[in-house]
This record gives C-alpha cells, sequence and structure tokens, in this order.
C-alpha cells in the first residue's frame, strides 16, 4: 500500500480520534505519523492507542510511524481570588511567591528560578501575549512589572520570557516518566518540547540513547540562535510555530519558517512543519483558502512533514482534515513549479562517497526515467541522503530492522520495507526488484536503481550504485 504523494502527514489522536475504527480510517486516508501529545491524557490512553496503531500496522502491512510528544515545562502564573482581574496600561503589577491567590496588584509565580534570571527592562508575555509587562526590578522574592499591554487576565494563564534563557531544563519530572514509559512501549520518535540550547537535546540525547529518534521542537527564539548545533544533534526538527509566535513577532515566523527548513535540507535531516496548519478545521469540515495556502507553502519549501494538531485530536472533522492536507500536498507535488523549487534548493552534495552516490542515483533515475530508487539501509543513514536529493522519483527503503522502517516513516519520499537481511550485493538486487514489484513501484522491464553500502550494517558507507531491470532480475 502506497502513497502517491512525497511529503508526509502527522495527525495527533485524542478524544476525536481514540477509536480503532477512526484510527484505521485516518491511516488509510492519509497519516504517516501518529502523534500521542503527552501533554494531555493518561498512561493508559496513550497506551490503549499506541497498541491500536500496531494492531493496524499488522493488519495493513506497512510499518507505521509513532510520535510521542513531551510536555515539556509548563511556565503558568498562579489564580486570582475573583477568578481573574483586569489589568490597566501603566499600573504596577508584581509577581511573587506568596501561593495565596492573587489580586489587581498581584499574582503567585511557581518557578523561583526564573526570579533571579530576570534583569530591568525584560519583557514578560502572559496569556499567549495578549498581556505584556516590562520588569521594573527583580529580586529572590519578586518581580516588579510595569504593563505595557493591558487586558484580562485569568487563573493559571501562560507565562512567556522571549529574551531570556531560561535556567529550567527541558526535561521535567513528568517528562522523565513520560518518556520511560513511552520507549517501554517503543515509541519511534520523541519529541522534545522547550529546546533553548544544544545542552537541551544532549540531555534527552543520554536517556533516550538509539531506542527512539529526537525530534527537537523549535518553539523559542533563543534556539534560533544555536540553529545548526541543534539540528546537527536531532535526528529530527519540528518548526511549532504557534510557539514561535506567542514569542516572536507574525512577521518574523515565515521567515523563520524557510531557515529552519534551508538548514534541515543542508543536514539532510527530517523537518516537520505544525501548528494551526488548518485551524479552522477544528469546527469547520472545510479550511479557509488562506490555511490552504499555508500547507502548500510548506510543501513548496521542501519540508518533509505537515502536521495537524487539534483539528484531529479534538476538533469536529478529523477524517476531512487528513483528507484535504492529502489532497493539497498532492497537488503541490503536481504543479511543475514546485518541481524547480525542489531543484532550486538542492544542496550541494558533501564530499563523501555517500553523497556521491546518492547524488548520482538522483542524476541517473532522471535520465534513464526509473521507476524508483531502492535504498538497502540497517540504520536509515542511505536512505535519508536520498531524501536530502528530493528526487522525481519515490524511494523504497529496504531494511531488516522494523524500528528503522517506522521511524523512515517521517522522511520526505520515503516508502518503508521490513525485509530480511541479505547476504551480498546480488542478492540485495533481486531483492530490490522483487520488493519494488511486490509494493506496486515498478512493473516488468522497468528499471530501478539500487544504492547501498557494503560491507552491509555500517551506517554511512553508502558506496554502490546499480541500475536493474525488473525482468532481469527475476531471471537471475
Amino acid at each position: 500500500m502506497r502513497r502517491h504523494r512525497s511529503a508526509k502527514i502527522t495527525a495527533t489522536l485524542g478524544p476525536s480520534s481514540s477509536s480503532t475504527e477512526m484510527i484505521e480510517k485516518l491511516f488509510l486516508a492519509g497519516v504517516d505519523v501518529f502523534r500521542l501529545n503527552f501533554s494531555h491524557g493518561s498512561h493508559e490512553d496513550h497506551q490503549t492507542r499506541h497498541r491500536i496503531i500496531r494492531d493496524i500496522e499488522k493488519k495493513v502491512g506497512r510499518p507505521i510511524g509513532i510520535l510521542l510528544d513531551l510536555q515539556g515545562p509548563k511556565l503558568r502564573i498562579g489564580t486570582f481570588q475573583h477568578k481573574s482581574i483586569l489589568l490597566e496600561e501603566g499600573q504596577t503589577f508584581v509577581l511573587d511567591q506568596n501561593e495565596s491567590p492573587g489580586d489587581q496588584t498581584r499574582v503567585f509565580l511557581p518557578h523561583p528560578e526564573i526570579f533571579e534570571a530576570l534583569k530591568e527592562n525584560t519583557d514578560i508575555l502572559l496569556d499567549d501575549g495578549k498581556i505584556r509587562l516590562r520588569v521594573k526590578q527583580s529580586t529572590p522574592q519578586k518581580i516588579e512589572t510595569r504593563v505595557i499591554t493591558a487586558g484580562p487576565l485569568s487563573d493559571r494563564k501562560g507565562f512567556n520570557i522571549p529574551a531570556v534563557a531560561l535556567p529550567i531544563s527541558a526535561m521535567t519530572p513528568k517528562d522523565r516518566k513520560d518518556l520511560a514509559f513511552g520507549l517501554e512501549l517503543g515509541v519511534d520518535w520523541v519529541a522534545l518540547s522547550f529546546v533553548q540550547c544544544p545542552s537541551d537535546v544532549l540531555e534527552a540525547k543520554e536517556l533516550i540513547g538509539n531506542q527512539a529518534g529526537i525530534i527537537s521542537k523549535l518553539e523559542k527564539p533563543l534556539a534560533i540562535e544555536h540553529l545548526e548545533e541543534i539540528v546537527q544533534l536531532s535526528d529530527a526538527i519540528m518548526v511549532a510555530r504557534g510557539d514561535l509566535g506567542v514569542e516572536m513577532a507574525p512577521e518574523e515566523v515565515p521567515s523563520i519558517q524557510k531557515r529552519i527548513i534551508r538548514c534541515c535540507r543542508k543536514a539532510g535531516k527530517p523537518v516537520v512543519v505544525a501548528t494551526q496548519m488548518l485551524e479552522s478545521m477544528i469546527k469547520s469540515p472545510t479550511p479557509t483558502r488562506a490555511e490552504a495556502s499555508d500547507v502548500a507553502t510548506a510543501i513548496y519549501d521542501g519540508t518533509d512533514a505537515v502536521m495537524l494538531s487539534a483539528e484531529s485530536a479534538s476538533g469536529d472533522y478529523p477524517l476531512e482534515s487528513v483528507a484535504i492536507m492529502d489532497r493539497i500536498i498532492t497537488h503541490v507535488e503536481q504543479d511543475p513549479f514546485y518541481r524547480k523549487m525542489q531543484e532550486a534548493s538542492l544542496p550541494e552534495p558533501e564530499s563523501t562517497t555517500s553523497d556521491a552516490i546518492t547524488a548520482a542515483a538522483r542524476q541517473v533515475a532522471h535520465t534513464i526515467q526509473a521507476a524508483a530508487i531502492v535504498t538497502f539501509t540497517s540504520t536509515g543513514a542511505t536512505t535519508l541522503r536520498a531524501a536530502r536529493e528530493r528526487p522525481e522519483v519515490p524511494i523504497l527503503a529496504i531494511t531488516p530492522e522494523l524500528s528503522i522502517a517506522r521511524k523512515l516513516s517521517i522522511v520526505w519520499g520515503v516508502h518503508s520495507v521490513k525485509s530480511e537481511e541479505v547476504r551480498g550485493f546480488s542478492e540485495a538486487v533481486a531483492n530490490a526488484c522483487q520488493v519494488a514489484e511486490e509494493e506496486g513501484f515498478a512493473r516488468i522491464n522497468d528499471r530501478i536503481v539500487v544504492t547501498a553500502g557494503v560491507p552491509f550494517r555500517v551506517s554511512g558507507s553508502t558506496n554502490i550504485l546499480r541500475i536493474a531491470s525488473i525482468k532481469v532480475a527475476q531471471d537471475q
């Protein structure tokens, strides 16, 4: 069962999409990776959804990726005596460590580590940026501010400080418990929230090891200052535009999105564009034209995947959201301008044998009008380099590791297949021809381009390219 598009769809599961019937329908409609959002739901909820996905995977015979999204630190103010207040421009407002309910002049801030990190004239954002405060002075006990942008403020609203590196780990005690639970389940990807600097990724790598791939969520402006380092340390990147849009000016987010995608393309790392892609479809059966254009723009930019959040998790139209996203992607990829944009943004190959082979595979596939490029991989590295080239033909990834096949489900253009381990390259070519035909990528007399690293099971050793005919391969 194959998709007739290259970019992938990630969809979040939740109250609207927890039944076996709905999850299977979402997969059939186009979902390649399912997201389990650990900001909501119990471990039992996520375990049930994980089991359902794996049962569907066995039924359809195709690897399905599962993404665990960690909540990360959630900075919030305390409560008020009367549930809410109305702040006025220019007034003084205090954030302190007094746990009693707040009033018109003050509120509890349950994050003592923040107090000494703030300096005079630092801006604080509350309630997704609707309220802006400016620090007058900060001590270990209280932060005295002046209201710059006024408005209503109610219990437990979010707290953001855009320009300050906060002395807070990206991994909370809750995240560590959730991570251990998810790794025991066998998730394929872990999305790390609140990444501020490379050390946050290194902390997660120590805990995760090789048990799952790490997706660093770029949702804080400070992370952009360390973009290349974070990309190099991560297995993939997520552009979390909702949170970026709180801490950045809205006009900055589109260019940052393009910059992140370019950086990931250059590094050969998958990138996911997320948040508010089809937001109106939470309550509407059709998206706005602006939302359709937003999804299309991410595809034109060359993203590996686009993601649905509340649209599929708690919205009224989860299936319709996936279906329209699938249609938008397919339509964009059929546009001749899309192919021109991919070629124009093609990164220069690095001076390695692996890059030379994968770049050549793309050109050879174009020249001979091959049906597919087939990569043999045990770690995913060969396939990732092939996807970096954005070839015109599908990439068929054959691997003996089911975990790798599942992880590759998020990568642009890749259809992954678990197969028995081959003993030599001749056997690999014969296997490639057989799988390409069985999976519907090639027919008798079609040609395919096969790449692999010999000896097998050595990461990053792609060193062989072969053109094979389906008919000839079967006769051997």
